[in-house]
C-alpha cells in the first residue's frame, strides 16, 4: 500500500511546494535547451593533457616566442626539419590547405614548425622554408642543448640517422600535430596524413565553442 503524502493537496504549503518544483523543472529544461552541445572532434581530443604546455624558443626572425604571443589564435605545432624529403613538406602543404579552407578565419590560425635539426636548420634556411608554404607560418629553432627538453615536453620522438657523409644524415621524428585553442591550452592531436578539411573542421569548432 502506497503511503499518502503528509502535505494535504489543498493546503497552502502543498500548493507552494508544487509551484516551486514546477519552476525548477521549467528552469532546468530552459537551461538545458540553451547549452550548446559539446563539440565532437575528428582529431584525438587531449584536453587537459599535462604535456605540451608551453615553450620559449627563438623564431626564424630572431624573436623569442611563447604561446602567450598567440593569444586569441588557434595554434598548430608540429616538429620536422627542412631537409625532410616527404613528411614535412606534406604537413606544411596540408596546413596551407587548412588556412585556405578557413577563409576569413585563416587570420586566427598560427602554424609553428619546430625543427629537430638545429645543426643544419639556420634561421635563414628556416625563413626561406616558411615562405615556400605561407609567409605567416613561423619556424622555431631550439638550440641543440634545448632540443631534447623541448621534444620531451611534447612527447615527441626524434633520432639522427647517419648518412654516407657526416652532413648527409636524416632525422626520424614524430609527425603528428598539436592543436591549441585560443587560450593557449592544448586540445587536439592530429595524426600525420589527416586531411586538411578534417583539421579545418576541428579548428572551426574550437573557434565556435571557446
Amino acid at each position: 500500500m502506497n503511503k499518502q503524502s503528509s502535505i494535504p493537496d489543498s493546503s497552502p504549503t502543498r500548493r507552494k511546494f508544487c509551484a516551486t518544483a514546477g519552476l525548477g523543472l521549467v528552469a532546468g529544461v530552459t537551461l538545458n535547451g540553451c547549452s550548446p552541445p559539446a563539440p565532437k572532434f575528428q582529431s584525438a581530443d587531449i584536453t587537459g593533457a599535462d604535456y605540451a604546455n608551453d615553450f620559449r624558443l627563438m623564431d626564424h626572425g630572431g624573436n623569442v616566442r611563447s604561446l602567450a604571443d598567440f593569444s586569441g589564435k588557434i595554434v598548430v605545432i608540429f616538429f620536422g626539419f627542412t631537409q625532410c624529403p616527404d613528411v614535412c613538406p606534406t604537413s606544411m602543404s596540408t596546413m596551407s590547405g587548412v588556412k585556405e579552407l578557413l577563409g576569413d578565419l585563416g587570420n586566427k590560425l598560427q602554424v609553428l614548425f619546430i625543427t629537430v635539426d638545429p645543426e643544419r636548420d639556420t634561421p635563414r634556411l628556416l625563413s626561406e622554408y616558411m615562405r615556400n608554404f605561407d609567409p605567416t607560418f613561423l619556424a622555431l629553432r631550439p638550440e641543440p642543448a634545448q632540443l631534447q627538453g623541448v621534444a620531451d615536453s611534447f612527447k615527441v620522438y626524434y633520432r639522427k640517422v647517419p648518412g654516407k657523409t657526416p652532413t648527409s644524415y636524416t632525422m626520424d621524428h614524430s609527425a603528428g600535430k598539436y592543436i591549441f585553442d585560443a587560450t593557449g591550452k592544448v586540445r587536439l592531436f592530429s595524426s600525420y596524413g589527416t586531411e586538411a578539411k578534417v583539421i579545418a573542421s576541428d579548428i572551426k569548432k574550437l573557434l565556435t565553442y571557446q
